[in-house]
């Protein structure tokens, strides 16, 4: 497949090295293509194509939102809705509003009623979008090592063969997948974010990833 990344900044870097790892066809999608930082990226990644978020949306197989959240439908509408029709869209954006923390806790744009997922799915209703890689940080995204234990991502969507699709790349990436469901449920995953960073805030603790325990 080809992937796309909509969103040039470390979360879209990281994946990006992620998948070309993987051995995919990957474009990092930017704003603006000779920014310094996308620059210095493509020296260093020769073999990771560079493009416009349009350009990247309509020459991909399989999408990632990768952008701050309070962007996201902005940056879907620069890349062209119509570029997201019938595509797996992994969405790995949280609704983290432009205020900083109060004592730790992030605040969120949405409340706890809706999702960014159920926004942007409204957004581009055609799409195949799967929430994912939203709960951690990204240094933990591809091949998380905590000695020997795989950490589990929660991931949520309405269409469940995309939802297969992603689990084999988490997989791939050295993750232990649960389906929570449909969209309504990245109503809970989506505040994982806010726990997970709590500890960075608060006691600059930033190596950890959540595990679910079964009885069994």
């Amino acid at each position: 497949m080809k992937i796309g990344i909509i969103g040039s900044g470390i979360v879209g870097q990281t994946l990006a090295k992620a998948f070309n790892n993987e051995g995919y066809t990957v474009q990092l999608g930017t704003r603006n293509t000779s920014k310094e930082e996308v620059v210095k990226f493509k020296n260093e990644n020769p073999t990771i194509n560079i493009g416009t978020f349009e350009e990247t949306a309509a020459s991909s197989e399989l999408i990632i939102l990768a952008t701050a959240g309070v962007v996201t439908i902005d940056a879907i509408a620069l890349a062209g809705k119509e570029n997201f029709n019938d595509k797996i869209v992994i969405d790995a954006t949280n609704p983290i509003a432009k205020e900083p923390p109060v004592n730790g806790v992030l605040k969120f744009f949405t409340d706890y009623n809706s999702s960014l997922q159920e926004k942007i799915q409204a957004f581009i209703p055609e799409a195949k979008i799967v929430k994912v890689f939203s709960c951690v940080g990204n240094a933990f995204f591809y091949k998380p090592n905590f000695n020997g234990v795989k950490p589990t991502m929660f991931i949520a969507g309405n269409d469940n063969a995309a939802k297969k699709v992603v689990t084999e790349i988490l997989t791939a990436f050295g993750w232990e997948t649960e389906d929570m469901g449909t969209a309504e449920a990245a109503r809970a995953i989506e505040p994982l974010c806010i726990l997970w960073c709590l500890p960075g805030f608060t006691k600059n603790q930033w190596g950890h990833a959540f595990k679910l325990l079964k009885m069994q």
